[in-house]
């Protein structure tokens, strides 16, 4: 890491899982319209930023066969670099705890978190809604870890509303093959229809009342997203485990009785190249007081 063993600032970068994705339309132009309620978790990356007079970006870790205008931290750096004018430069080194591909939301959840990170390091003084904006242009997830908090989203994923959602732990299983979010939303079986329900309506909903309509088509497409669901059902026994997002990765609440110790044990011993641990819901985004919503 160079200089960086010292950064100049250091945010956690938290994943986020869906605890519902209904599917409830289809824009002209092949966007899907629909509704989810998106949690933060405590599973998080830790990104280290140095300010530099350069004016160049320095990703210290880049991901091997990751090309610079692909890597969603670099990009962010730039956008925001460009956006401003700005003298300033900077190094930036990514500790990955978040797996890759795992449809957690971890590239976009870094990608915010940089731009929160330089516009204090870099004395920016932009405000949420004009980072949100530049989030908007490095993927459709990123304004929601600017929101900073949990959010009943809808639309095609840019209208959030905050959500109040009390204390929850659960165990997250991603199980090594990722799924492609194109294949499944130009799957003809995908669920387009579903119908609507509001905010008031999500809470005062029963667990089986909500769904992923994802879910049947990706577990038709990668096997391992149903292996992984039964896997989290023998594990926790009466849990309704479900996917979240596209997928891969899968959930269940955990109940307060939930014997944490052996379930601990058993996730020492998931399937080669599995990854899982029990994570606990965040009310915001540990970077979120560092942006400005003047």
């Amino acid at each position: 890491m160079n200089e960086i063993h010292k950064p100049s600032l250091t945010l956690r970068s938290p994943a986020k899982i869906n605890l519902f994705l209904h599917i409830i339309g289809q824009r002209a132009d092949g966007y899907h319209l629909l509704q989810s309620a998106f949690q933060l978790i405590d599973w998080c990356d830790t990104i280290y930023l140095r300010s530099t007079q350069d004016n160049k970006i320095h990703r210290i870790n880049p991901i091997p066969g990751v090309q610079p205008e692909n890597d969603l931290v670099v990009r962010a750096a730039r956008l925001l670099n460009e956006y401003c004018h700005t003298q300033h430069g900077v190094e930036i080194y990514v500790k990955k705890e978040i797996p890759m591909g795992a449809g957690l939301g971890g590239g976009s959840s870094d990608a915010a978190t940089t731009l929160i990170g330089l516009n204090q390091l870099w004395n920016l003084n932009l405000d949420q809604k004009t980072l949100s904006e530049l989030g908007l242009q490095l993927g459709a997830d990123v304004p929601f870890f600017l929101f900073g908090k949990n959010a009943f989203v809808e639309g095609i994923g840019e209208q959030m509303q905050g959500l109040a959602l009390g204390q929850q732990d659960y165990v997250v299983i991603f199980p090594k093959t990722g799924v492609a979010t194109k294949a499944i939303f130009q799957d003809p079986e995908l669920t387009r229809n579903h119908g609507q329900i509001t905010m008031e309506g999500f809470l005062a909903s029963s667990w089986s009342d909500l769904s992923n309509d994802c879910q049947t088509v990706a577990m038709r497409i990668c096997p391992e997203v149903k292996q992984a669901l039964d896997w989290i059902r023998q594990a926790v026994p009466g849990s309704e485990p479900r996917m979240s997002g596209s997928g891969s990765s899968v959930f269940a609440v955990l109940d307060p009785k939930t014997d944490r110790v052996k379930l601990e044990n058993l996730l020492q011993n998931l399937p080669k190249g599995w990854v899982g641990r029990i994570v606990g819901g965040l009310n915001k985004n540990p970077a979120y007081n560092l942006v400005s919503s003047d």
